[in-house]
């Protein structure tokens, strides 16, 4: 280089740096610090939009719509006794209900499959804001019941929702991302009831007392139908019906049939949910006759068995599960849950309720997850989807025929009837789940 090339180097190097003074840094700012730990924050909260956007906008319409869906349940056997329903038509709402999710869960499911998962929710939302306000103004039971059934037909968008959560999750993060929107179920579920007990009143006959409730659950269906529209992007191509086949459900009852686990499983199942149905469609009933409970004290008492339920779910089922493994958790928790059911049999103290409620919840919210659990354990990755359908299945049954079970006991036989049928019922549940473990290992050593 020329002394004249060098000496320009130097002029515009000092000119820089009188362009750019570099500051020394003053290691006591306190701002300093601040901006350091905001910049750090922020870029944890965009690379956790970037990356769970799509579940955190999911997670906020399945609250909304299942918070709807809680306002609903508790007071349907009051709803249908200001109708002049009797015990049995009581019940029967839930089973149409449950009938109606039969026949639209594989089909939505599958039609997702092929159309993509965002239209079937925006129709599934948008009917139940017709459904809850038909119900509203139903005239009679025997609308309300029919009512019912549509509404369990829009309703069968669970498999749909799961289908998104698994196309937007990595295989590694799919289990924790559907604990989530499993967590979104239960918050909807516990503040729901709570909410429906509080708009409720009384007077009015022809089911006006419960007509504000369930306009609210419209309004929130309404404004989950609109988060999807606005905030769910598709997750799914549209394929062909050759493409999106699915196994057929027959074959895959006989290769449950075959498998020694699997088939002890989906007999707990039945058995279990039967109970839990029962239980579901007659407590207000049971509550009312014995002890003169109302709306008001059936949605309050939700509050407690979300706070159980989230309990055992957050804090202790880990443990447990690392400790004693899922097939012991499992009959665990059946037997728990049906020793509630002889205890509350068995109470004439009315302050007893609530907290043997709470027991039997700990026992139940261990129940569907070990179950799934196992059946992923017990079968190949390409046949997971499928096993667990069947078990959706023979639990979308178990939620027709107890309720209408436990409708007649109640009926025929008086108040406590049905809770000693879920007893019953559970019993065979846990002894099923305790040969499960030996058959695990049996596999395991074989």
């Amino acid at each position: 280089m020329s002394k004249a090339d060098t000496s320009v180097a130097s002029t515009d190097e000092a000119l820089l740096s009188e362009a750019e003074p570099v500051i020394p840094p003053e290691a006591d700012d306190p701002r300093n610090e601040r901006t350091f730990f905001r910049g750090k924050l922020l870029r944890k909260i965009r690379h956790f939009m970037n990356e769970n956007g799509p579940l955190a906008a999911m997670f906020a319409v399945v609250f909304v719509n299942l918070v709807g869906f809680g306002i609903v349940v508790p007071l349907m056997p009051f709803f249908a006794q200001s109708l002049h329903a009797q015990a049995w038509q009581v019940t029967l709402m839930f089973t149409t209900y449950s009938l109606g999710q039969f026949f639209a869960e594989p089909y939505c499911g599958r039609l997702s499959d092929r159309i993509g998962r965002k239209p079937i929710l925006i129709v599934t939302t948008a009917l139940s804001v017709l459904f809850y306000v038909l119900l509203a103004f139903s005239p009679n039971i025997w609308v309300a019941i029919l009512i019912r059934f549509f509404g369990g037909l829009s309703s069968g968008n669970i498999s749909t929702i799961q289908g998104y959560v698994s196309d937007v999750s990595p295989p590694e993060k799919r289990s924790g991302r559907m604990s989530l929107i499993g967590g979104a179920f239960s918050l909807g579920f516990v503040i729901g009831p709570f909410i429906g007990g509080m708009l409720s009143h009384e007077g009015g006959g022809g089911g006006n007392e419960f007509r504000l409730p369930l306009i609210g659950a419209a309004v929130l269906s309404g404004i989950a139908c609109l988060g999807v529209m606005l905030f769910i992007s598709e997750s799914r191509q549209r394929r062909s019906k050759v493409e999106a086949a699915q196994p057929n459900i027959l074959k895959t009852a006989q290769e449950a049939w075959r498998n020694p686990v699997m088939v002890r499983l989906i007999l707990a199942t039945l058995c279990y949910m039967a109970a839990f149905a029962g239980l579901e469609s007659t407590f207000g009933l049971w509550a009312e006759s014995r002890f003169q409970w109302g709306p008001k004290e059936i949605g309050a008492i939700f509050l407690f068995i979300g706070l159980a339920a989230a309990m055992m779910q957050m804090v202790f089922m880990r443990p447990l599960t690392r400790r004693y493994g899922e097939s012991k958790v499992l009959a665990g928790g059946l037997f728990v849950f049906g020793l509630s059911f002889a205890l509350q049999g068995i109470n004439h103290i009315n302050w007893l309720i609530t907290p043997i409620v709470m027991l039997g919840t700990l026992g139940q919210a261990v129940i569907f997850s070990s179950i799934c659990a196992i059946i992923a354990m017990s079968t190949s990755p390409d046949k997971q989807g499928a096993m667990l359908g069947l078990n959706m299945s023979t639990g979308a049954i178990a939620r027709i025929t107890g309720p209408m079970l436990a409708g007649y006991l109640f009926s025929w036989l008086g108040p406590d009837a049905a809770l000693w049928m879920g007893a019953g019922l559970t019993l065979p549940a846990a002894l099923l789940a305790l040969q499960v473990g030996k058959q695990q290992k049996r596999h395991a050593n074989g």
